[in-house]
């Protein structure tokens, strides 16, 4: 490789990289000027990317008072981290199993298991949803949570990370006499806190922002996670043209995860590192 197209490689594949960035950034630098504008009505919002404006909060209060986002974030909380403490468990328990117990036919069930990898989320919403009603749990928290509880990706991830432990640290502990569940949570457990905190990440962030399975289990208005309360919400301001209270709206559901982002980019980032996920 010559000289020059060493030095033409890395230019293109910055310009790349910003062209994509800024197709990603523009939508939300319109979300923004939209939710601040105070001419919120008609094509006023899109035409005033580099606003002369006051910005305004009006529209984000009137968003406020349009939908009940307070119990729709309240309701998304209890899903995404219910759904997360339940699968730390699950997932934990049966990486280790897969790591460090040996049964007959192990290696094939966790093949077995790994399937369910290959399967598209929505060819198990009627199978799931029919399994939902059968047990009660339609139209309730639970019923959005339960089939989530076991996770294929965490348990291979877990299982990668449990058995890149050294196992004579186990063996010391076993011959101190730690039982199982000490293991686990004193050498285990801390040694994998990288991959399982890209999990936790991972987990949340697809929860937070999950809309097709909450909509076709939650039929309760005061049951709904932030997504089905947008979509909701929207539906009524679009009849308005009210793009500045749509944009607004939507912010303050994406404003969680963008702040956890901005406050823990460092530890999100050395997380997914730490556990070679790319």
């Amino acid at each position: 490789m010559s000289v020059a197209t060493r030095e033409i490689t890395p230019t293109l594949g910055y310009g790349a990289t910003l062209l994509l960035a800024a197709l990603w950034v523009i939508p939300f630098v319109w979300m923004l000027v939209a939710a601040f504008n105070p001419q919120t009505y008609g094509g006023a919002a899109m035409a005033s990317l580099l606003p002369s404006y006051v910005p305004t909060l009006n529209n984000f209060a009137e968003a406020w008072a349009s939908a009940d986002f307070p119990r729709y974030t309240l309701n998304t909380a209890i899903i995404s981290l219910g759904t997360l403490a339940v699968q730390i468990v699950t997932i934990t328990l049966a990486g280790y199993a897969f790591a460090r117990i040996e049964f007959p036919g192990r290696t094939f069930v966790f093949y077995l298991f790994l399937l369910q990898l290959m399967l598209a989320p929505v060819a198990l919403i009627i199978p799931n949803l029919v399994t939902i009603a059968s047990l009660g749990l339609y139209d309730t928290l639970l019923g959005v949570m339960a089939p989530y509880f076991a996770s294929a990706f965490g348990t291979f991830l877990m299982r990668q990370a449990f058995k890149a432990i050294p196992r004579e640290l186990e063996d010391a502990a076993l011959i101190d006499g730690a039982s199982i569940w000490q293991r686990i949570g004193y050498i285990y457990l801390p040694l994998a806190k990288p991959s399982l905190i890209a999990f936790s990440i991972i987990s949340l962030t697809s929860h937070w922002n999950e809309f097709l399975w909450p909509l076709m289990v939650i039929n309760s208005p005061d049951l709904r996670p932030l997504t089905v309360g947008l979509a909701t919400f929207t539906r009524g301001a679009e009849g308005a043209q009210a793009w500045g209270v749509i944009a607004a709206g939507t912010l303050m559901v994406s404003a969680p995860l963008l702040i956890a982002f901005a406050l823990f980019q460092r530890s999100f980032v050395n997380s997914f590192v730490s556990s070679g996920i790319k």
